[in-house]
């Protein structure tokens, strides 16, 4: 099995740049696509823009108290840390790794794209 190389992309000098909601979530684009951009404690996380489930916009979901992203259209929630759904389907939600250099933030996109893991 060959290992996934990535590639990090600045999304921000400083967090305050990000346009977050009023759930804590903001969506910067990487590549030409969107991903969200939460934080949770004292972590950073990056995750799909559209739910595998059903494409609701992350977004406009929320981040609840033990560390999960829910989805807006059917509640389906997903660890930020893995993706793995916490409901117990076989749904993940894609996730990035993010790296606070400085005050900047990047996020780390497979090489071949926001797909190129798959």
């Amino acid at each position: 099995m060959t290992e996934k190389k990535f590639q990090y992309h600045q999304i921000a000098d400083h967090p305050s740049e990000l346009a977050f909601n009023q759930q804590g979530i903001a969506v910067v684009e990487v590549k030409g696509k969107k991903i969200c951009i939460t934080r949770f404690g004292n972590e950073w996380f990056a995750f799909a823009y559209k739910c595998p489930h059903a494409s609701g916009i992350m977004s406009e979901g929320y981040v609840d108290a033990v560390g999960n992203v829910v989805c807006p259209v059917h509640r389906y929630k997903f660890s930020l840390k893995n993706g793995r759904n916490t409901n117990g389907g076989g749904y993940y939600l894609k996730t990035y790794p993010v790296e606070v250099r400085e005050e900047a933030l990047f996020v780390a996109i497979p090489d071949g794209g926001l797909f190129g893991g798959l």
